[in-house]
């Protein structure tokens, strides 16, 4: 079932960086919420916040790892964690290989989603596969730090 969410992740965020390529790519913003909520296609180069520009490879690397090390970790250890760590694992999985379908197919990943606050702060642009790794680290370190990830 853990690896059915994973796939389930990977669908539903190429869907959405496909309609965002075909829908967005090359026009302006399409606005949902004036001065807070926006689609925008971006061509990421880097990593969070736009950080590390042009390092593919370095990239590609990281992220192979982490879902080495990942896979490996659940499998090992599948019987002495519970559920909810196991989500947030999957959750991090589920967004890693989607960035990384992006960027080794395309050499960068596609970002859509916009917030702002008012005129005055841009949140950085971030896609699906974001939500799913920020949910899951979160999640992860959550029950890491409350000591409440085994069974």
């Amino acid at each position: 079932m853990l690896y059915f969410i994973v796939v389930l992740i990977i669908v539903l965020d190429q869907v959405t960086k496909f309609a965002a390529v075909k829908y967005l790519k090359g026009k302006g913003p399409y606005i949902i919420i004036e001065n807070f909520f926006q689609l925008c296609y971006v061509e990421n180069l880097g990593a969070a916040f736009g950080i590390l520009q042009n390092k593919k490879i370095f990239f590609v690397i990281v992220t192979s790892i982490v879902i080495i090390c990942i896979v490996f970790f659940l499998v090992k250890n599948s019987h002495n964690i519970n559920q909810l760590l196991k989500i947030g694992l999957v959750m991090l999985l589920g967004g890693a290989i989607g960035n990384l379908i992006d960027r080794i197919r395309l050499g960068y990943v596609v970002d859509f989603i916009s917030f702002k606050l008012g005129k005055g702060y841009d949140f950085p642009v971030f896609n699906i596969a974001d939500i799913f790794i920020v949910s899951g680290t979160f999640l992860v370190m959550s029950l890491i730090l409350l000591n409440k990830y085994e069974n």
